[in-house]
């Protein structure tokens, strides 16, 4: 989603209005999102930590800290656009957008990969594969259906077709069966047609698929 909006960024032209509205809302829902993120890592992935390993917790809630303040600068440039009259206010006002998006970009992809590296490991080396299930269980449950749909598309389009596959062979046998097609129906909507037909014929071979 990161990479796709910078894309739409400089794709847009900002001096027409209309041209510029889907853009001006995909920005506002990935700071919604990044926000929503980095709250449930807060709620229910720092304070597992926190108990063996608070000064880690400590500077990642530093860095979710200045992850706010670069949303906040892009709310200021979308609340700026939206007040601009002149085509020529909102061209320059798109730019410094973009450069703004620019930044909260780099810094979001250098700290998850900062996550992966360090919050990672220490997860596995406290707690059982049982326990970070639990873990998962509790943010999937705080996660509303409209949001986890939304994140479940996104998804699909960032993983592989094994991952993808991976993904869908555990809803198949942890959740009920409309959770299962949901998921399916995404799949087929979001992957290309040849993909589609690889990952479909995998579940039939699984005999997933009725």
């Amino acid at each position: 989603m990161l990479y796709e909006t910078a894309i739409q960024l400089q794709q847009t032209s900002f001096a027409d209005a209309e041209d510029a509205a889907e853009t001006i809302n995909q920005v506002q829902t990935v700071v919604r999102l990044f926000e929503s993120h980095a709250h449930k890592e807060d709620t229910y992935v720092f304070p597992a930590i926190a108990a063996y390993e608070p000064s880690v917790v400590a500077a990642f809630e530093q860095e979710h800290v200045e992850d706010h303040e670069l949303g906040d600068s892009l709310e200021k440039w979308l609340t700026a656009f939206n007040y601009a009259v002149a085509a020529s206010a909102r061209e320059t006002i798109g730019e410094e957008l973009t450069k703004a998006y620019t930044r909260f970009m780099v810094f979001n992809l250098n700290h998850m990969a900062k996550e992966e590296q360090t919050i990672s490991p220490i997860l596995w080396r406290y707690y059982s594969d049982s326990e970070l299930h639990d873990i998962t269980l509790r943010i999937m449950k705080a996660v509303p259906q409209q949001e986890m749909a939304f994140f479940s598309r996104w998804m699909v389009r960032g993983l592989n077709n094994s991952e993808i596959l991976y993904w869908l062979k555990g809803v198949k046998n942890t959740a009920p069966r409309p959770a299962f097609l949901s998921l399916l129906s995404i799949a087929e909507k979001e992957l290309q047609p040849a993909r589609w037909i690889a990952v479909q014929e995998s579940l039939t071979e699984g005999a997933m698929v009725a």
